[in-house]
């Protein structure tokens, strides 16, 4: 009984020679892969525009219902914290774009050393979150239903209607921005680590590239939820 046997060919050895180690073989060139990989990317970051721009329209029109507990309860946000945080976040978007640029120019350690300030950056806004929402919660300032302030100048939102809309979305909002902001922490960590050990280079550094656009998102969305929140 006779049987089938692929023969392998010059230009298949020479094909498989030259077939980069992070290239997918379902994709003919890096170039390919590179453009699938941002596309993909692009339409996960759509949705995510989608995911906020829902809440923003919900403080839009709770504002424009209630705008006088609005103003009172912004008054009691630290415009200071949430500009530090918002210089912060400008700061790790400004070196998540230097590891692009040092990845582009095979300049490893460099490439490195600015993911893990983008990490450090990072965890300086979490823990002046953590700051931020603790103060509220000692006061009584929790979201919806829980909402029973006291202490301070506090004690005034408690005899204004609907401040409590105000802090239910406010800890909606930052809550989840918070979130994106965890996670990205997570994949720049995964991330340098696999910088550090010489998995990129210039012909090879789409991962970085795709999470340094996630990164400005989330950089993106507080620099409108800041003025939203603590300035209007």
């Amino acid at each position: 009984m006779a049987t089938d046997t692929a023969v392998a060919t010059p230009e298949a050895d020479e094909s498989h020679a030259h077939h980069p180690p992070h290239l997918q073989h379902h994709f003919v060139s890096s170039e390919q892969q590179f453009d699938s990989a941002k596309l993909g990317m692009w339409l996960f970051l759509i949705t995510e525009i989608l995911l906020f721009s829902g809440m923003f329209v919900a403080y839009t029109v709770y504002r424009a219902w209630h705008p006088e507990a609005f103003t009172e309860a912004s008054a009691t946000l630290d415009w200071v914290l949430g500009g530090v945080n918002t210089l912060v976040l400008l700061g790790s978007s400004f070196t998540v774009a230097l590891s692009i640029h040092f990845a582009q120019k095979d300049d490893r350690m460099k490439a490195f050393w600015n993911l893990i300030a983008t990490l450090a950056l990072a965890g300086v806004f979490m823990v002046i979150k953590y700051f931020e929402w603790t103060a509220k919660f000692e006061h009584g300032v929790f979201p919806a239903g829980f909402f029973d302030p006291h202490g301070g100048y506090y004690e005034t939102l408690a005899s204004i209607p609907y401040t409590g809309q105000f802090f239910s979305i406010y800890f909606v909002m930052t809550g989840i921005h918070g979130l994106h902001v965890l996670i990205g922490m997570g994949v720049i960590g995964w991330i340098a680590w696999r910088t550090f050990r010489g998995h990129f280079s210039s012909e090879y550094y789409t991962p970085i590239e795709i999470t340094g656009l996630y990164w400005h998102l989330v950089d993106i969305i507080w620099i409108f939820l800041f003025p939203l929140l603590y300035l209007v």
